[in-house]
């Protein structure tokens, strides 16, 4: 055999099996993202506190039994004074996080001043914080607020430490926004990872509200 068919066909193989490589990774990622496309649609799914199910409007909720420990989030609220969400065990807490660059966090933004204020604005049995991330000043997020009427605390969180705060596996906030509520024990039950109106927003609180 002469050097240069010897080279060819080292070069056919070598290019043959770079195909392999990459027909194999791109199969892959299609079945993860078939897996990912699955997770909807009013299946259960895994989590580090039990199953969690995820219906046709995109709000996933855990079954009161198997609910995961929500963590601790304290620090600076965007008026400046400071905020720890265990002082709030009791309540029902509607986690929202927001970006005054966001333009889907504008458009839900006054659906939560509303039922905030209907629900007693703190007072009541529901408490509603939000983390406001990625601005880079407090005078955005507090223009925010101005402009909507929220009048509910915030955490400023520009990079999002909060956010990690959340163990894997669990309803984490994995979008902006993300909306979380929290069971009066302190436990994750419900989780929308898209802009949401009132009656989304009523239908994540009010069976939580209710339960005993």
């Amino acid at each position: 055999m002469s050097l240069s068919r010897a080279r060819v066909r080292r070069s056919s193989r070598r290019s043959t099996s770079g195909r392999a490589l990459m027909m194999t990774a791109v199969t892959l990622a299609s079945a993860l993202t078939l897996v990912a496309c699955e997770d909807g649609g009013g299946k259960a799914n895994g989590s580090a506190g039990g199953n969690y199910v995820t219906g046709t409007t995109g709000i996933s909720r855990v079954a009161q039994g198997e609910r995961a420990e929500a963590p601790k989030l304290d620090g600076e609220t965007v008026d400046g004074k400071t905020l720890d969400t265990t002082a709030l065990k009791g309540k029902v807490v509607v986690l929202n996080v927001w970006g005054s660059w966001c333009p889907p966090c504008r458009q839900e933004a006054p659906y939560f001043a509303k039922v905030a204020k209907d629900l007693g604005d703190g007072a009541g049995d529901v408490a509603f914080v939000g983390i406001n991330t990625r601005d880079n000043s407090k005078q955005n997020a507090a223009a925010f607020e101005a402009d909507f009427g929220i009048t509910y605390p915030s955490f400023y969180d520009p990079d999002g430490k909060l956010m990690l705060r959340f163990p894997k596996g669990t309803l984490n906030p994995q979008a902006i926004p993300s909306t979380i509520v929290l069971d009066k024990e302190g436990r994750i039950a419900a989780r929308a990872l898209v802009a949401i109106d009132e009656t989304t927003l009523r239908s994540m609180i009010d069976p939580i509200l209710a339960e005993k």
